[in-house]
């Protein structure tokens, strides 16, 4: 049955895909710096994770006014992909790079809460 399904769809090349991918939840620290807090994060904050071993990718997503958080949560996450055998590896080296300066943060990001992340594996 599987061979049959396969042969009706026409065949493309697909990219490789991520092991895992980390998913963050943020927010500006105020409405009046969302735009502060854009171009913080698309020009420099993913510019810094980027550069980390494993981290491949990424994709930042607003709310849709079609589907919009409940209340209080949080309206922009980013969609990072992980691809690294050692996924426990993931938060300490970000930790270590917020701690020593190699992360550049922006007072533009809510911190109180901090932003949520959640490292979901491939199945």
């Amino acid at each position: 049955m599987a061979a049959r399904l396969r042969s009706r769809f026409p065949t493309r090349e697909v990219e490789a895909m991520p092991k895992a991918i980390m998913f963050v939840q943020s927010r500006p620290s105020s409405p009046d710096r969302e735009d502060e807090y854009n171009d913080w994060y698309t020009n420099t904050h993913l510019e810094d994770v980027l550069v980390i071993p494993g981290i491949t990718g990424a994709r930042r997503f607003k709310a849709s006014e079609a589907a919009p958080p409940p209340a209080g949560a949080p309206e922009y996450c980013a969609v990072y992909e992980l691809d690294i055998d050692d996924l426990d590896s993931v938060m300490p080296e970000l930790a270590a790079r917020f701690a020593d300066g190699r992360m550049r943060m922006t007072d533009a990001m809510e911190m109180d809460p901090a932003p949520t992340f959640t490292i979901y594996e491939l199945i």
